[in-house]
């Protein structure tokens, strides 16, 4: 079964069913010992970039921004029925040319990372993606604020909404976490792993 570890800030792991293992913005948090076949980053902030953390095998590969956003133009990619794809991710930090959100797909089932991001222009699709997790950036300094990402996640109503990169500096609030007013809130602690 594929799991998903929560490392805490916006630092993502994922493992996929045939074992192929995924680090989203590594940065964060533990969790690192597992040799990478992919890493993906939505933008090159430090917080996001940290890819010295992680062991990688010989043929992994590495999607940034600067590989998923040419000329204006969102990328798609395929791996073996890994599907990522590029989605919009802005705000007033986060020019809209230098940043990403995904969608991934795998093992039957739609993750959303949001990235560092504002209310965009494409969220109201998304719905139409039958989303199963979604990840929404909510600090309020760096990106969006908790009612704005809440609100977002309405407008997304994916099967399980998860509040990340909630407090700069730390690798997550509870107190923040709980205020968030999201359907189908799902709270992950750093450090929690779940099957997906």
């Amino acid at each position: 079964m594929s799991k998903l570890l929560y490392q805490g800030h916006a630092s993502l792991r994922l493992t996929l069913n045939d074992e192929r293992v995924i680090y989203i913005d590594p940065y964060a948090g533990t969790g690192y010992e597992k040799e990478a076949d992919f890493i993906l980053i939505t933008h090159q902030h430090h917080d996001h970039t940290a890819i010295h953390k992680v062991t990688q095998k010989s043929d992994c590969v590495i999607i940034s921004n600067k590989e998923a956003l040419v000329d204006g133009w969102y990328k798609s990619f395929e791996f073996n029925g890994f599907k990522i794809e590029a989605v919009e991710a802005y705000d007033k930090m986060h020019p809209k040319d230098r940043c990403v959100g995904y969608i991934l797909g795998f093992d039957g089932l739609t993750i959303y990372v949001s990235g560092d991001t504002a209310t965009t222009e494409k969220m109201n699709t998304f719905a139409d993606r039958k989303i199963d997790y979604a990840f929404f950036c909510a600090d309020g300094i760096s990106n969006m604020g908790l009612k704005e990402s809440a609100s977002c996640a309405e407008m997304v109503k994916a099967r399980h909404n998860i509040p990340y990169h909630i407090a700069p500096g730390r690798l997550f609030s509870d107190r923040r976490a709980k205020k968030w007013t999201a359907p189908n809130k799902l709270i992950l602690e750093p450090g929690q792993e779940i099957e997906l």
